[in-house]
């Protein structure tokens, strides 16, 4: 079930992607053909399969279609598979929708940030209500009576730091890196994005996902000018790194907070 709507959602970010950056709307015209603009019959809107039913071609005007389309879907899919088979017996369902909806904001943001190198605010600031909205459901969720007011003012804190602490911390690196580099070293979009992760996250898991983000990115970034594939004035989105490091946040965050502070023993 996780992987069908998984799927299913995957179709909706191919168009959210597409769209977006373009200002246009996501619920109207329906999909079609963005060459012939022929609106697609409904079995080619059957996510990951379409594509392979159509043969990678508009059934219309034959221009060929994107593998990404079918790939995006696919990736979905196996987000929401890990979200169930990772969290499945644990929390409830309604949670699980809310991870599911974040890895999707997280997705939707990198893919546009690797197209048009730009995060739309309009993704940032609803990706921070619904983590807002989030944090209350959880708080309601794990407290009852007199003790769910107090969980969720916690709770509401403890994501309000974290989106504190996510745009300033990358506000910080985007100013020193214009000081010391001399350019725009971080769009401006980026501590949006770390605000929201925080509010999702927490102020812990969103410093870890900027640290693992920058790990990453550095790497890539070093391997791809080593390789000759980046020139050292290229520009790297930073979105799809600190989507990738709140994915692993989201996952093993705590696990891997909880043994870097029994490593110094701090706990």
């Amino acid at each position: 079930m996780a992987i069908a709507i998984g799927a299913c959602i995957g179709s909706f970010l191919n168009v959210v992607v597409y769209r977006v950056p373009a200002g246009l709307s996501i619920l109207h015209p329906p999909s079609r053909c963005p060459h012939c603009l022929r609106q697609l019959a409904p079995r080619d809107n059957i996510p990951v399969i379409g594509w392979f039913l159509i043969k990678g071609k508009c059934r219309y005007c034959k221009t060929p279609v994107s593998w990404r389309y079918p790939a995006i879907e696919a990736l979905t899919a196996f987000l929401f598979w890990c979200v169930a088979a990772y969290f499945g017996t644990s929390l409830s369902i309604l949670i699980l929708c809310f991870y599911a909806a974040f890895l999707s904001w997280l997705l939707a943001l990198a893919l546009i940030d690797i197209d048009t190198q730009t995060l739309p605010n309009s993704l940032t600031q609803s990706g921070l209500i619904i983590g807002l909205i989030y944090q209350v459901s959880l708080a309601a969720t794990e407290s009852s009576g007199a003790s769910n007011a107090a969980g969720i003012s916690n709770l509401l804190l403890v994501g309000s730091i974290g989106a504190f602490v996510g745009i300033w911390l990358l506000d910080i690196m985007r100013i020193a890196g214009r000081f010391f580099l001399h350019k725009e070293a971080m769009g401006g979009g980026d501590p949006k994005l770390a605000a929201m992760i925080g509010m999702w996250l927490g102020w812990q898991n969103v410093l870890l996902a900027i640290m693992i983000a920058s790990a990453i990115g550095t790497v890539v970034g070093a391997i791809a000018i080593v390789t000759k594939n980046l020139d050292k004035q290229q520009k790297i989105p930073f979105g799809p790194f600190l989507a990738l490091g709140a994915a692993i946040s989201l996952f093993y965050g705590n696990t891997i907070i909880s043994n870097y502070l029994a490593w110094f023993g701090i706990v």
